[in-house]
């Protein structure tokens, strides 16, 4: 049987990097097939190559046994592809139903006939199962809400040929196995989808088949995707082997070194309060929408609170900004590295460098470039992060790389004591999970407090001293180590304490992936 879709050698190159290197696969109709690799390993600049985004610079790309070359993401939707990029790609200040039905709204006229695509898009949405109002704007919803609203447009397109890149990084549980029954209802239908996650139980769930690339290269292609070991996918992928992907270290906790009694704001309901001990990694886990990320902001003053106050070591943290929070030696990684995290157009050194200057300035006004450039080339060896140089934009590294600039920009702080980390391997592979992991618990040998916000449970069970469950605006439940099972957090995290755990949640916390 002719593959549906097929890549012949194709090739592509960036200053200074071999982004694919002669990758050759295909992908049936009627299936699933799963891209699997470290970030940078070529996954989503294939994806861009499908569609249109970027001219492969050698190779052939077929589509329904026709060579194509798209030039831009019109023509690939012209020829039945549609791609679900990890980066949403949507128009902040339109609506839903403007955004689902970009380049195609319905006119009357001659002029856009809105009640016509507000009825459409709210008919979609319903169908799919997706609570949203068609005439909502991007801005003011949730980046779990701008991911679905992304899926239905790829499915209003009527593709033949649907690519997901890391589709389920922000997405509850609710809106996962909403994706899930679409996933296989539009494979029922003889689709050919290509799907991209770091996540390994997505993938042996709905993937038919698989393939691995690393730095570039087509590694395997699996056929059968359940007859693979997990074990085998790893160390194809980073081409070693990770036995404990968490690599938790038992360490001696010090005095309480953060207390934040009382706090409140928007998005928190009521005064809430916990303390974290110097060495100690605290997590803090609920489902999307539980306030945890809100709850940190209002900590490190990046959003105005009502009451309460922040103290460490002893001393009370000033509440002016963030400004004040990171003088006082708190530093937060975002949820949203994209909108919140990098300077994109800015290199990796510059990106790493942008808070630790204002203590090196030379007579105050005068970068110091050298000191500049060891400090970068520094946490570019010591992180792993992948980049042909300091001078490379951070926008052209893969998410994880991205990651792991904003991480070495906050343990560049000399008087760093307090290190919050909102979703820190959100979108990022296996390998690079293992780097993080390996940079918080180095964190915590060295006395600091360390905060990890996950949607992940397993992540959660397995990297962190103690794990402290929020639900619905507010704290609700707090486990030491040693008591915290899948079970009981989820007893927590759950609105209705009788409900079953979702099954999507349930699997080994120490499992390597």
């Amino acid at each position: 049987m002719t593959a549906y879709l097929q890549f012949d050698q194709v090739c592509k190159f960036f200053p200074g990097v071999k982004a694919l290197n002669g990758v050759s696969f295909s992908a049936h109709a009627g299936q699933v097939h799963g891209l699997l690799g470290e970030n940078g390993a070529g996954k989503s600049t294939l994806l861009k190559i499908l569609g249109g985004q970027y001219k492969p610079d050698g190779g052939r790309l077929l589509v329904g046994g026709t060579e194509r070359h798209f030039t831009s993401a019109k023509d690939a939707i012209q020829a039945g592809v549609s791609i679900i990029h990890q980066e949403l790609q949507y128009v902040p200040e339109l609506t839903v139903a403007e955004n689902v039905l970009l380049g195609r709204m319905p006119t009357r006229f001659g002029l856009l006939d809105k009640p016509k695509a507000h009825r459409i898009v709210a008919e979609k949405l319903a169908a799919i199962g997706v609570d949203l109002s068609p005439d909502a704007k991007l801005i003011d919803l949730s980046i779990a809400q701008r991911q679905m609203v992304e899926i239905c447009k790829a499915i209003m397109q009527d593709a033949q040929v649907i690519a997901f890149d890391e589709p389920t990084s922000s997405l509850s549980h609710r809106e996962t196995e909403i994706l899930f029954r679409l996933v296989k209802e539009l494979r029922a239908e003889g689709r050919t989808l290509i799907y991209i996650s770091h996540r390994l139980e997505e993938l042996y769930e709905l993937c038919d088949a698989c393939t691995i690339f690393r730095d570039g290269r087509k590694i395997v292609t699996h056929d059968v995707m359940g007859d693979v070991p997990r074990e085998r996918l790893i160390s194809d992928m980073v081409g070693r082997e990770l036995s404990d992907i968490y690599d938790y270290r038992e360490r001696p906790h010090g005095e309480e070194r953060l207390k934040v009694d009382g706090l409140n704001g928007k998005h928190v309901k009521g005064p809430q309060s916990f303390s974290v001990r110097g060495g100690e990694v605290l997590g803090f886990f609920g489902l999307v929408g539980a306030g945890r990320s809100e709850l940190m902001r209002l900590m490190y003053n990046a959003d105005p609170r009502s009451a309460g106050t922040v103290t460490l070591d002893g001393a009370t943290v000033a509440t002016g900004g963030p400004s004040d929070a990171i003088a006082a030696g708190i530093v937060l990684c975002p949820e949203d590295r994209k909108e919140q995290g990098i300077l994109a157009t800015a290199s990796v050194a510059e990106n790493i460098n942008i808070s630790v200057r204002r203590n090196d300035l030379r007579a105050g006004l005068f970068l110091r470039h050298k000191q500049e450039a060891a400090l970068a080339d520094e946490f570019i060896a010591r992180l792993r992060i992948k980049t042909p140089n300091r001078q490379q934009e951070i926008r052209l590294l893969s998410g994880g790389n991205q990651q792991k600039v904003i991480l070495a920009r906050w343990l560049a702080e000399p008087g760093l004591k307090v290190l919050i980390l909102d979703e820190p391997t959100r979108g990022i592979d296996v390998g690079a999970k293992n780097d993080i992991y390996r940079i918080i618990h180095e964190v915590a040998e060295r006395g600091c407090c360390v905060i990890v916000i996950s949607s992940e449970l397993p992540e959660v069970l397995g990297i962190s001293d103690r794990v402290i469950v929020m639900r619905e605006g507010e704290i609700c439940g707090e486990l030491p180590r040693a008591q915290a099972t899948e079970t009981e957090v989820l007893r927590l995290a759950l609105p209705d304490s009788s409900a079953p755990a979702p099954a999507a949640y349930i699997e080994n916390p120490r499992s390597i992936a």
